[in-house]
């Protein structure tokens, strides 16, 4: 019986040595090796190695990236107003010896370190800007907590303000302010609409004058242009006419011909004159005046000749 025990022993102490001696540790993880109470070295993701009951397992880390809830805080901006701010952190696990033996708690020592930063950097803003520049408080927060948690073997990837939270008689100030500057945009607008519209009216008035100006320019131009060639077609005809009548006169017995058209135009002229009854009308006494009138005719007629001979 007692030498039946021997192997089931043996068997047991091989399981419990190959169990202390081989760890199996998982993707994106490092877990620190300590040889009888001292580093040494950091187990990488797959199958390690120990001696059991000298190496041991100190501290396991994850490496991936971890987001931290950054507990809510009051701080007093530049103006002395009171601001709730509340935020997330993010880290990541960079070098696993230092996590382990430079900080007790590196969390913790962030995550306090966070809260002094922002407090610090909310502090040197009035309350306007930081609402309005968020960007540069994250960036600021990252960068003091990284320079300090190189020490601790953690990255600082990102800071993320979640609320800013003012008092709430602030709060309704900024609303109020919010309407004025809101009905003020509005004024402004309509005001330069209705200027734009007096633009435009002015402008298309103008516009209008101006073709109303060009079109009786162009009118009067063109009735000038009519006028013109109706005295140069007049001229043209009457010129002609009497050009045709000289030559009349020059033929065999225009003379005569003449003779008779200014007899019977004085005749004409006589009548019309008689016809009216408010025009007194002394008759020649003889013929002779009228004969004496369409010899002077006949005589510019000879002469009209003469000269153009």
């Amino acid at each position: 019986m007692e030498y039946a025990l021997v192997p089931l022993v043996i068997l047991g102490i091989a399981i419990i040595f190959i169990t202390q001696s081989i760890k199996f540790v998982p993707q994106q993880n490092a877990w620190v090796r300590e040889r009888l109470g001292r580093y040494h070295g950091t187990m990488s993701p797959g199958p390690n190695f120990l001696v059991p009951f000298i190496d041991r397992v100190a501290y396991r880390h994850s490496l991936k990236e971890i987001p931290l809830d950054v507990p809510s805080q009051v701080c007093i901006t530049r103006d002395n107003t009171q601001l709730q701010v509340d935020g997330i952190l993010y880290f990541q696990v960079t070098d696993p010896m230092r996590a382990s033996y430079g900080s007790s708690n590196y969390v913790m020592a962030i995550t306090q370190l966070a809260q002094t930063t922002l407090r610090s950097v909310i502090g040197k803003l009035e309350l306007d800007k930081t609402f309005e520049e968020r960007d540069i408080i994250n960036a600021q927060v990252v960068s003091a907590i990284d320079e300090a948690a190189l020490n601790w073997g953690v990255k600082v990837l990102r800071y993320e303000i979640k609320d800013l939270t003012p008092p709430n008689e602030i709060l309704h100030a900024m609303q109020r302010q919010i309407t004025a500057e809101r009905e003020k945009r509005a004024l402004i607008a309509a005001s330069e609409g209705r200027r734009q519209e007096q633009i435009n009216i002015a402008t298309g008035e103008r516009e209008a004058f101006i073709a109303r100006s060009e079109g009786q320019k162009q009118a009067q131009i063109n009735n000038a242009q009519g006028e013109a060639a109706a005295i140069t077609a007049v001229a043209e005809a009457t010129a002609g006419a009497i050009e045709r009548i000289a030559a009349a006169i020059r033929q065999p017995g225009g003379e005569q011909a003449v003779q008779l058209k200014v007899a019977e135009r004085a005749v004409d002229a006589y009548g019309k004159v008689a016809a009216d009854a408010t025009t007194t009308l002394i008759v020649p006494s003889t013929m002779n005046e009228t004969a004496a009138l369409i010899a002077s005719a006949m005589r510019m007629v000879q002469a009209g000749k003469t000269s153009s001979t």
